[in-house]
């Protein structure tokens, strides 16, 4: 059964609330059409890292027995989407219709979904290149879509330029936070490299004797994320108002939490590490300055 437009934004405003407290956040901020739009493209993505992960709108990761299934069942249903087929799932076809309304290049959707297939694959990188190829396909293609969205032209390669270091702010970000439960789940995003330079041997990293190797590695990737967040920051410039509030909010919130991992050294991993309501509260408030 096909949902009206106003049905799947109703389910993507769910989704992000339950997903994602900070984007959910900082998406408020936006203009209301722009705000709707994100929340579209947000549930799709939601959706697919869901059923890749095992995970019920983030929550703990979970291994699954079947990744490749999962992968295929992604491709279909974004592909019908994309087709402007009726999928009969909510956020599959919030897809559809931002993708329609924003003109968004199908090949962004797609390479999102070659980051899914490089966690199929058992995806562990050996250099900061591979990283930062990684870090492309799960979040910086992200902040492409999310730029055209925000009424950027998909030719100006120079403002998406700026919105793909958002993203690669973002993810790596993430990386540095969850060291400890990618490892629980068999994974590892550090570059071997990296590890082998710290003579830290691979699968190994998480032992409390290679604390001060993984410290230093943790302030590594938290240093990469503040260049991305100051060179997206310069592409901030170029979007509306209240996008540029958003964005600014949001490079905010997600850069304390690599700040945050360096500031701890060796006890990065002990609990998770988020930002405070105060906390995102505030980058609202400098945000909102910052825009102007």
């Amino acid at each position: 059964m096909s949902l009206t437009r106003a049905e799947l934004v109703r389910a993507a405003e769910e989704a992000i609330a339950k997903g994602s407290k900070s984007f959910g956040l900082a998406s408020k901020l936006f203009a209301p059409e722009t705000r709707e739009r994100a929340w579209l493209l947000y549930s799709w993505c939601r959706k697919c890292d869901d059923i890749a992960d095992g995970q019920d709108h983030g929550g703990a990761l979970s291994k699954v027995d079947n990744p490749h299934e999962r992968l295929a069942y992604i491709r279909e249903m974004t592909d019908k989407a994309l087709a402007g087929e009726v999928t009969g799932d909510p956020a599959f076809d919030a897809l559809g219709l931002v993708a329609v309304e924003c003109a968004i290049p199908h090949a962004w959707p797609r390479d999102l979904v070659q980051g899914f297939a490089m966690d199929a694959d058992a995806f562990a990188p050996k250099t900061t290149e591979d990283l930062l190829k990684y870090c492309y396909h799960v979040a910086g293609v992200v902040g492409l879509m999310m730029a055209v969205i925000m009424g950027v032209d998909p030719e100006d390669q120079e403002t998406l330029g700026r919105a793909n270091d958002l993203g690669l702010a973002f993810q790596l970000a993430n990386i540095a936070r969850d060291v400890a439960e990618d490892a629980e789940a068999d994974r590892c995003y550090i570059p071997s490299d990296w590890l082998s330079s710290a003579s830290v041997k691979a699968g190994e990293h998480m032992a409390l004797a290679n604390r001060p190797a993984l410290a230093a590695i943790g302030s590594r990737l938290a240093k990469m994320a503040s260049e991305y967040e100051a060179s997206a920051r310069i592409g901030a410039e170029r979007l509306p108002f209240r996008s540029r509030w958003a964005v600014l909010a949001a490079a905010g919130i997600y850069g304390d939490i690599a700040r945050e991992v360096a500031r701890r050294g060796e006890r990065a991993w002990d609990d998770r590490v988020v930002t405070s309501k105060n906390g995102k509260a505030l980058w609202v408030a400098k945000a909102l300055m910052q825009a102007f």
